[in-house]
C-alpha cells in the first residue's frame, strides 16, 4: 500500500497539471453551503473522481468539487462538499483535502458546517463562530505512523481557530447585520442524530452547537501549523425537553 503522502502527491501533481502555482486560502464547505464561490474569479475546477485517490462526496449537499479561483489577488481553493466518517471513511480519508491544501501551501484554513444548535438562544439562520470543538467521534488523523514531513507527533490543541480571524469575520458578519455568535462546536460520529438525552449531555459539558463533521480536517489543519476560522451555520434548534424532528431537507433549506 502506498504511503499516504504519496498518494496526496500524486493528487497535487494531477492539479499541477492545470494549475501551476501555489495556493494559500483553502476553504472546505460542508452541507449545502457549496455556493460559496460567489464573486471568486474561476481559474480551474476539477471533480473530485478526476482526481487520483481523492474521495467521493455521497451525501446530498455536497456538490463534490475542487474549485480553485482568484479572490482580492489572492489564490484561493475551495472544496465544495466533504466526506464524513459515518460514509465509511477512516479518519485519514476525510482529513485527505487538508493534506492536499498542505501540499499545494495552504497557510489559512476555513472551514464550515450546518450545525444543530444548543444553545436556546441561537436560531436556525445564526452564524456561530467556532471558539473551541469537543471531539466526540473516538477517532483521529493523527493516529498511526506520524508523518514528520507534515507535522509534528503531538501538536497542541489549545488554540485551534484563530482569534484574529474569528474577529475579522465578526466584524464582516455585524456590517451585514448577520445574528452571529462565538461558540464551542461538538464533533459526532453519526449518522444517526442526537437523542434528548444526548442534547443534556452536550449541553452540559459546554457545546453550543452539534455536527457531524469538521474535527477530523481541523485537527490535520493544526497538524499543519495551519490558521483556522470555523464557522457553523444553525440550521435548526435541539431542544430537549421540546424535541421537534430533523430532516435533511430542512437543513438544506436553512
Amino acid at each position: 500500500m502506498k504511503a499516504n503522502r504519496q498518494r496526496v502527491l500524486e493528487t497535487v501533481e494531477t492539479i499541477y497539471k492545470i494549475f501551476k502555482q501555489k495556493v494559500s486560502i483553502g476553504v472546505l464547505t460542508g452541507t449545502g453551503i457549496f455556493g460559496s464561490i460567489d464573486g471568486i474569479k474561476e481559474i480551474c475546477r476539477f471533480d473530485y473522481e478526476q482526481l487520483p485517490h481523492f474521495p467521493v462526496s455521497t451525501v446530498p449537499g455536497h456538490k463534490g468539487q475542487l474549485f480553485v479561483g482568484k479572490l482580492a489577488e489572492k489564490y484561493i481553493l475551495i472544496m465544495q462538499g466533504r466526506f464524513h466518517l459515518y460514509e465509511g471513511y477512516s479518519p485519514t480519508q476525510v482529513a485527505y483535502p487538508v493534506r492536499v491544501m498542505q501540499e499545494l501551501g495552504v497557510k489559512t484554513l476555513i472551514v464550515t458546517n450546518a450545525a444543530g444548535g444548543i444553545n436556546l438562544s441561537y436560531a436556525p439562520g445564526d452564524i456561530m463562530m467556532i471558539k473551541d470543538h469537543i471531539n466526540l467521534t473516538g477517532q483521529n488523523p493523527l493516529a498511526g505512523p506520524n508523518e514528520g514531513d507534515w507535522g509534528i507527533r503531538f501538536p497542541d490543541m489549545t488554540k485551534v481557530y484563530d482569534s484574529d480571524l474569528i474577529d475579522a469575520a465578526c466584524r464582516i458578519a455585524k456590517k451585514s447585520n448577520l445574528r452571529i455568535h462565538r461558540g464551542v462546536y461538538a464533533g459526532l460520529l453519526g449518522p444517526s442524530l442526537e437523542t434528548p438525552a444526548e442534547i443534556r449531555f452536550l449541553k452540559t459539558i459546554g457545546s453550543d452547537a452539534v455536527g457531524l463533521s469538521t474535527i477530523m480536517e481541523v485537527i490535520a489543519g493544526i497538524h499543519a501549523q495551519m490558521k483556522i476560522l470555523g464557522i457553523s451555520l444553525i440550521t435548526n434548534i435541539n431542544n430537549p425537553d421540546h424535541p421537534e424532528k430533523t430532516t435533511l431537507e430542512s437543513v438544506l433549506e436553512t
